[in-house]
């Protein structure tokens, strides 16, 4: 309050009446300098008189409590912010982790699946060899037999012309007579 009172009464100590010329003395309606002087301290009589300077500082406390508000609202978005992007990142280092873990245990799965099918490969091969080697077995005893049929059915061939070239009708005939024998005995 006093700081409103002693701005006018400086502004008249300061005697406008100096700066201004002419033959009127300052107060006097005549010079400028005294006419602006008291429109000057009317108008800021009628700005206190309507606690124009209480409004202007609501005003601007209202303003700053606003402002307050938005940094306050903004820090919080801020944290919030933050606590998503941490957690965005820890998931996405789990995700890589899981990622990183199925990779390896699809390769440990493709290591095996190998393994198996070299397995597999090496019991199909041995099997293979194995039928090959029973069929050439097979068809070894097929020919060994074949031969050992057909140099029985020669020698016998050869046996019956040196045996018809050699023998008379009385040796055939007793000759026939012994075998038939002896296939008597041995199908009995």
């Amino acid at each position: 309050m006093t700081r409103i009172i002693a701005t006018p009464l400086m502004v008249l100590l300061a005697n406008p009446a100096l700066a201004a010329g002419g033959d009127y003395p300052w107060y006097s309606l005549n010079d400028t300098n005294f006419v602006v002087l008291i429109a000057f301290v009317l108008f800021v009589g009628v700005l206190l008189y309507f606690k124009v300077p209480a409004l202007i500082g609501k005003m601007l406390d209202q303003r700053a409590d606003a402002i307050k508000a938005e940094i306050d609202e903004a820090r919080a978005l801020r944290e919030e912010a933050q606590t998503l992007l941490a957690s965005f990142e820890r998931k996405h280092k789990e995700v890589e982790a899981h990622a990183a873990g199925i990779v390896e245990h699809a390769k440990k799965e493709a290591e095996l699946a190998a393994v198996a099918a070299k397995e597999d490969l090496k019991a199909s091969i041995a099997r293979r060899l194995q039928a090959a080697e029973e069929q050439i077995a097979s068809a070894e005893k097929s020919a060994v037999k074949e031969v050992k049929d057909k140099a029985i059915s020669v020698a016998i061939d050869a046996a019956r012309e040196v045996i018809a070239k050699n023998m008379s009708a009385a040796e055939a005939g007793k000759l026939i007579d012994s075998s038939i024998g002896d296939v008597g005995e041995k199908l009995h």
